[in-house]
């Protein structure tokens, strides 16, 4: 994979994050497309902002019972989730859950690196939504770690799981099929930011599958997906006829732009479902 350097944000980013003119540029003078589209959005302010919008464990370690593990409060299409509470850290105290999947260990160290990945681009995508100040609250993304269970003789014991801060309010907004609750103003929002994901990306990635808890002073989001042009953040990732989909049922509401761009293709090619929409590898 060939990365460069943004010569605005100085970020390292891959070649699909630039647009055809700024990759033909040297080294050191091509932008990005947020930078080229948002102008010195990314700035000295960039620190600041990832504060904001990122939503960490800042913990080391956490506590889980047993019949917590073995009974897990919720789960996904492929994975199960545990709550458990914070021991050390400014967090210490405080409740948290581990994510393990469904499908056993043999997956799990691809699954672990996927979700990651998609995680990372998704806060990258939020943080850019923040900059520009577009609804005067903060979007923020729970971003997990893999954590082990410690070796204390039962049968969890070296089990590696994704560990990230408990949400509160839980809901889903949209999922990467289509579909969306379009009733109240915050999925509306969620809905744009999906659609301002598109653009700002040029029309490479789209961020759905949103869902997450309501706060008084932020929405938190946890599990995001990437829908790419390249299929490339794993069986979530539906491709091109995901991002086509996904447009086959987006109606533009009052957090929308009008210059924001969309895809010439908005065929259904899957069903819009509320569930997380999943491809064989």
């Amino acid at each position: 994979m060939v990365y460069r350097h943004c010569s605005s944000c100085g970020r390292n980013l891959q070649k699909d994050s630039f647009s055809r003119t700024q990759w033909s540029k040297p080294v050191g003078i091509s932008r990005c497309y947020a930078c080229v589209e948002g102008g010195n959005s990314r700035n000295n302010n960039s620190s600041a902002l990832e504060r904001q919008t990122a939503r960490r464990n800042d913990s080391t370690h956490a506590t889980f019972q047993t019949h917590d593990l073995i009974h897990p409060f919720a789960e996904g299409g492929f994975r199960w989730v545990a709550k458990g509470k914070y021991t050390t850290g400014s967090r210490s105290g405080q409740a948290c859950v581990c994510k393990w999947f469904k499908t056993g260990h043999v997956f799990e160290d691809s699954f672990f690196t996927l979700d990651i990945q998609a995680t990372d681009k998704a806060l990258a995508l939020v943080k850019e939504w923040n900059s520009n100040n577009f609804i005067g609250s903060t979007i923020m993304v729970n971003i997990p770690q893999v954590w082990q269970f410690q070796h204390d003789g039962n049968a969890w014991g070296g089990r590696k799981v994704l560990q990230e801060p408990y949400i509160n309010n839980y809901q889903k907004f949209n999922s990467n099929s289509g579909w969306a609750d379009d009733s109240t103003p915050w999925p509306r929002v969620m809905q744009a930011l999906s659609h301002f994901s598109y653009h700002i990306s040029g029309g490479q990635f789209v961020l759905c599958d949103l869902q997450g808890g309501i706060y008084s002073d932020a929405v938190v989001l946890t599990d995001p997906v990437i829908l790419s042009r390249s299929k490339r953040f794993g069986v979530t990732d539906l491709g091109p006829m995901g991002i086509s989909s996904f447009f086959s049922n987006h109606v533009c509401n009052e957090f929308c732009r009008s210059n924001w761009s969309m895809p010439s293709d908005r065929t259904r090619y899957y069903r819009a479902q509320q569930g997380t929409s999943m491809i064989a590898r």
